[in-house]
């Protein structure tokens, strides 16, 4: 009889979908994008009055690059707005949901420590959230937590 407790994780297999998280993680990506429009048409409507020769100063202005953000559904892409300000203000939009540079939901680095409480050592990091997250658990390792 072996004293050996270490338990190997699934790995989700590359081409392996559950539908019902492709399904939620759809969701979550219409949900911010509803969002941050209304965030975004709250803006507008406060700056309406800014007019230039009779039309609007502040407008939509297209969308900056897609941004990949980590959560507990896996990676989910957003699109945030820009604007244009032809009054030449600095009014910029800046989403309260979803902060420029957002990488990961701070429910993802609340589980770090966690996993290490529970037992997960620090070299088994990677393989553990590849297994809860999936591949692109990307950016979360054992130096995230190790730091100290």
């Amino acid at each position: 009889m072996s004293n050996d407790n270490v338990i190997s994780l699934k790995q989700p297999e590359e081409n392996c979908t559950d539908l019902l998280t492709e399904l939620l993680r759809n969701g979550a990506k219409e949900l911010i994008r509803q969002a941050v429009s209304a965030e975004l048409d709250e803006l507008l409507s406060h700056h309406a009055s800014l007019e230039i020769d009779g039309k609007c100063a502040v407008v939509r202005n297209g969308y900056l690059p897609q941004q990949t953000i980590q959560t507990g559904l896996g990676d989910v892409e957003v699109k945030i707005p820009k604007v244009r300000d032809k009054s030449q203000q600095g009014i910029k939009f800046h989403s309260l949901l979803i902060p420029p540079y957002l990488k990961k939901m701070k429910s993802i680095e609340e589980l770090l420590p966690v996993l290490y409480l529970k037992g997960i050592s620090t070299g088994d990091f990677t393989e553990a959230l590849q297994a809860l997250l999936g591949k692109e658990a990307k950016g979360l390792s054992q130096g995230t937590i190790s730091v100290a």
